[in-house]
């Protein structure tokens, strides 16, 4: 409204109305604006871009721009951004991964497919074990002919999204050079495109005779590998092969004997079995992710790490379930006897 009189006045001047008279001068200075209580609390940053603005609120009565007292900063844009939550383009871009160590364990076996191999010594079980712990009665299968196994994934949902970038396998095996023992062998991936190798090596280390032992894995591990050779367009290995999932007979025997059945709680609780410095299963997606994104490998060397002691465990697991089923039969029969 002030800006609209004044030139009204301006204008009654210049065509010579008498009536057009000029405001008198203020006889006071204006009082200095008061400072809001609240305003008094904000840090300096906010509390000069208030004040700013409410000076010029209160100082532009005719439309002219006033200048800031000296008392006053104009506050920057970066104050402003701060305010209203915003990130300054201009900022320093959001750290990017180390790359400094890159290195995988094991050979590469096809581009972007590394094979991690190795034995630990130990005499391989001469007669056949019994699966009599399984609720499997008569039924035996010989120490050669298990493979253990254990995948590490992008992720714990299942689905279609979801794939293996870690296959571990341990089978008792006799090596010209190194002897008897459990072998273990892992295929990791160190890209997107290595999926259709992994899955064919993997698929050769099947024999017709092989039996499948895992974690769990008859409702997890196998459905997701199954998937991902029907989308890769390959033939499925597994359906045909029999398969002893230790999760169920170890519930059966030691369900609420300590907190929980997880294969960590059996190891430690059951085999004695302490592990150093091991990474968790949940966080091994994150380490691969990490490493496709340019970051150290770091971490997914522990995931090797944690994913070769699975499958060790594995072995470890099935030959105590078959002494105690065996112990316990021995005693009932001497009972009965």
């Amino acid at each position: 409204m002030s800006l609209s009189l004044d030139k009204l006045r301006l204008l009654r001047k210049q065509a010579g109305d008498p009536k057009a008279a000029t405001p008198a001068a203020p006889t006071q200075q204006t009082p200095p604006a008061r400072v809001a209580a609240n305003d008094a609390r904000q840090p300096p940053a906010e509390r000069s871009v208030f004040a700013w603005v409410e000076q010029e609120i209160r100082h532009k009565p005719t439309g002219m721009a006033t200048p800031a007292p000296a008392t006053l900063r104009r506050p920057e844009v970066g104050s402003l951004h701060r305010l209203l939550g915003m990130r300054s383009r201009g900022g320093p871009a959001p750290a990017r991964a180390s790359a400094q160590d890159r290195q995988l364990p094991g050979n590469e076996i096809a581009p972007g497919l590394f094979l991690i191999e190795s034995l630990l010594p130990q005499p391989i079980p001469a007669m056949p074990l019994s699966l009599a712990f399984a609720k499997r009665e008569g039924e035996h299968v010989a120490a050669r002919d298990l493979l253990f196994f254990d995948t590490e994934t992008t992720g714990l949902a299942g689905g279609t999204g979801t794939r293996a970038f870690m296959i571990g396998a341990a089978d008792w095996h006799v090596c010209p050079q190194r002897g008897e023992g459990l072998r273990i062998r892992q295929l990791l991936m160190s890209t997107m495109a290595a999926e259709e190798a992994m899955l064919a090596a993997f698929a050769s280390w099947l024999q017709p005779h092989t039996v499948f032992c895992s974690y769990n894995g008859r409702s997890y591990d196998a459905p997701l590998l199954k998937t991902r050779y029907r989308l890769a367009r390959q033939a499925d290995p597994i359906t045909a092969l029999d398969h002893v999932d230790l999760l169920y007979p170890t519930r059966r025997r030691y369900r609420g004997t300590w907190e929980n059945c997880k294969l960590s709680t059996i190891e430690r609780q059951l085999l004695r079995v302490v592990r150093e410095d091991d990474l968790p299963g949940s966080e091994a997606p994150a380490a691969w992710l990490r490493f496709l994104r340019g970051g150290d490998a770091l971490n997914l060397r522990r995931v090797a790490d944690h994913n070769h002691q699975d499958v060790v465990t594995l072995a470890l697991l099935l030959q105590r379930l078959v002494r105690e089923e065996q112990r316990e039969r021995e005693t009932l029969a001497l009972v009965s006897g």
